[in-house]
């Protein structure tokens, strides 16, 4: 396993993938920020550097697609591979297996260092202006600029015993405020709340251009009260490097780029949004959001910030939430008693859809007598998960022998093994996410509409055709054999 302890690390390891590209001309932070990520993570093309941003401070520099979908052949997930410490050519199954595994390992605190690079450069009172920094207006229909797309928030619970580390949208407002989209039941917004009950503002810090790591970690929904630096550094077997901020009583990771630091108004409410999101749509309206008000900044020299531009699949907001959210839900399923292979958020979908297979002995292991009651357990169990059932609109349960990372192997289980009627178990009151159109307004608006479950799971034995299946092993080697020696026409 390779730490790459910094988003400078990883730039050099995407350079020698061949999967980073530097644009020198000058880029307008008016959607043309936003149109060159777009087109980036449509396309599978390298992440892109950006060097020069009209009307930015100078030396300050973008980086678009930072953990989209890899152009290395063969590797779609090839910097999130990076972003783990593993091979690119990692499949996302086994991406998931020290994920899943680490959540059941201590944790391993941050250790704080007096100094570190994300400070070599110090902001404070009058020489703040956030409109100098980089932050772009993505899509057309946005309300505003956005200060925050793919960086942590970092907030601790008044009696110091929870530090969480979450992504939260952020728009800017003017020099020296931004307007977040937070709240309960994220876990910033539950420790946004425990300030607020007490009169008071909330520290935060918003950390832009951490290492590759934490981006993924910041989404992983981790059970309450669970510090995300310390499952990180567990993950790693280290401690990460963390160093307090200037004038916020927090601490940040030391290799940052850039730290915003400041706290939270409970009593001035700004106007954030609308601004196009991970479904794939720029939706109506806005909302009144407590102000973010900042006392300092800090940064590296020549710093870069990362921007993801959600939309249409597949980008960050699938693949860093599809990949986390899977180890997640693989740990709860097996814990839960559900003998689970594995469980993955199909980024294709816009994470709508989780696919949960099986193993075949599940009649064994556990006290169902039918798939149709294996699946309405799964289904009610996705319900009851305590932080982030709402973002599943559609379960499908399928034997092991499918892949659930490969979606040509979900679509032919799903279109082959699910009976078209009897198929189908509906869950009608489950909790959901406003920001999905596919639900009815009053159901976004209360935050309750069903969750259907998909019965893909065979009762008989099934005779498949598929290579890896049908085919005894000498037959498959001398196949290898055959095709390794073909020549061209």
């Amino acid at each position: 396993m390779k730490h790459l302890t910094s988003l400078r690390a990883y730039l050099e390891a995407l350079a020698e993938l061949d999967d980073l590209r530097v644009i020198d001309d000058e880029v307008d932070p008016v959607l043309e920020i936003g149109a060159i990520a777009r087109y980036a993570t449509e396309h599978r093309a390298p992440a892109q550097l950006l060097s020069r941003i009209r009307g930015c401070r100078p030396g300050f520099r973008v980086l678009t697609a930072p953990a989209a979908l890899s152009s290395r052949p063969g590797a779609p997930y090839a910097r999130l591979a990076l972003a783990l410490g593993l091979d690119p050519d990692t499949s996302p199954r086994k991406l998931m297996d020290g994920l899943v595994a680490t959540q059941s390992a201590p944790p391993v605190p941050p250790v704080v260092r007096d100094s570190g690079p994300c400070q070599e450069n110090v902001l404070l009172g009058s020489d703040i202006d956030l409109t100098r920094l980089p932050f772009p207006l993505l899509h057309q229909g946005d309300g505003g600029r956005y200060a925050n797309t793919v960086g942590t928030f970092v907030l601790r619970s008044p009696d110091r015993k929870w530090t969480n580390w979450g992504i939260a949208r952020a728009m800017l407002h003017d020099a020296r405020r931004i307007v977040a989209f937070t709240g309960s039941p994220q876990h910033i917004g539950v420790i946004d709340d425990m300030w607020r009950a007490r009169g008071e503002r909330t520290p935060f810090a918003l950390v832009l251009g951490a290492e590759p790591a934490v981006p993924l970690v910041s989404t992983m929904s981790l059970p309450e009260h669970v510090d995300e630096v310390a499952y990180l550094g567990a993950y790693f077997g280290e401690p990460i490097e963390v160093v307090r901020c200037k004038t916020v009583d927090l601490e940040v990771p030391a290799t940052a780029e850039i730290v915003i630091e400041g706290y939270i108004d409970h009593d001035e409410l700004l106007p954030e949004g609308p601004m196009g999101e991970f479904a794939g749509y720029v939706p109506e309206g806005s909302w009144s959001l407590p102000a973010y008000h900042v006392t300092a900044v800090t940064h590296r020299d020549d710093p870069v910030m990362p921007v993801v531009c959600a939309g249409k699949p597949v980008d960050e907001d699938h693949t860093l939430i599809g990949l986390t959210h899977s180890a997640r839900w693989t740990h709860y399923l097996r814990e839960a008693g559900i003998p689970v292979a594995a469980a993955w958020m199909i980024p294709e979908t816009a994470v709508h859809v989780l696919a949960v297979t099986v193993d075949p002995d599940w009649r064994e292991r556990t006290s169902f007598t039918s798939s149709q009651e294996l699946c309405r357990a799964v289904g009610e169990a996705v319900d009851a998960f305590p932080h982030g059932g709402w973002w599943v609109t559609r379960i499908m349960v399928l034997d092991s022998d499918i892949d659930p990372t490969d979606v040509r192997d979900v679509l032919w289980g799903f279109a082959t093994r699910s009976h078209p009627t009897d198929g189908i178990h509906v869950l009608p009151d489950t909790a959901i996410m406003h920001l999905m159109v596919c639900y009815h307004e009053k159901e976004r608006a209360t935050g309750t509409g069903p969750t259907v479950v998909f019965d893909c799971v065979r009762e008989d034995e099934l005779n498949s055709t598929a290579f890896a299946d049908n085919y005894p092993a000498d037959v498959q080697r001398r196949t290898f054999e055959l095709l390794a020696g073909a020549r061209p026409l």
